[in-house]
């Protein structure tokens, strides 16, 4: 089996993202809108990171922190499942939160 997530990025004439689609036909996701995109993908060889970041010139701020924050969230429950230990994941939650506060964010969902 064999499963396809594609991104297509819009660019200007200065290279800036105006728009961001991405599809996942097992998802059922075809041609969807997205304001931004976070990819990480870990290098086994280099045990490095290697990180594509982008997001519209549209891109509101306060979305953009709240993307960044339901990213941190999302870490957290990540980590804790794939190394079955809860207290790095309930830290990154503490500080997820604490984050969340100073930027003015907090109640938003996953707040």
């Amino acid at each position: 089996m064999k499963a396809e997530i594609k991104l297509e990025v819009q660019l200007d004439e200065n290279r800036v993202a105006e728009s961001i689609r991405w599809s996942a036909a097992e998802g059922g996701v075809d041609q969807a809108d997205a304001g931004a995109v976070l990819l990480s993908v870990w290098d086994s060889a280099q045990k490095d990171t290697l990180r594509i970041d982008l997001w519209t010139k549209e891109m509101p701020m306060d979305d953009m922190k709240r993307f960044i924050h339901q990213t941190l969230m999302s870490l957290a429950d990540t980590l804790e499942r794939s190394t079955s230990d809860e207290a790095p994941g309930r830290a990154l939650r503490t500080f997820a939160r604490e984050w969340a506060l100073e930027l003015g964010i907090a109640g938003t969902p996953l707040g």
